[in-house]
């Protein structure tokens, strides 16, 4: 079993910047794609940007230049470091990690961005 717990979301300005972490327990994170997503209120989840066991990034097109996913296997930890925060990156972001078919998630850090 696999259990990830976010932090480092907070209040911060527009054009501020915030890193999430997301630390997994157990001895299978460096095998495990690790993503984020969040969920604006009154809205769906989304995607946000994922990285692979072998360090390939991908990222939603909204969040592209502004936003860096990066991992610490010695850590079982992953990033995402966030710039440029806009209104509209305000969510609660959440971590999951994919490995051999099972998806784990973590109960998510919330993020505002306002003046």
């Amino acid at each position: 079993q696999v259990q990830l717990v976010e932090s480092g979301g907070g209040l911060v300005q527009p054009g501020g910047s915030l890193r999430l972490s997301c630390a997994a327990s157990g001895s299978i994170f460096s095998t495990m794609t690790m993503s984020w997503y969040r969920q604006a209120p009154g809205k769906e989840r989304e995607y946000v940007a994922a990285i692979s066991s072998g360090g390939s990034t991908n990222y939603a097109d909204s969040v592209k230049v502004r936003f860096t996913i990066s991992r610490d296997n010695a850590k079982n930890t992953v990033y995402l470091q966030m710039n440029s925060l806009k209104p509209e990156d305000t969510a609660v972001y959440y971590c999951n990690g994919y490995s051999n078919g099972m998806d784990y998630w973590g109960k998510g850090t919330l993020v505002t961005v306002s003046s």
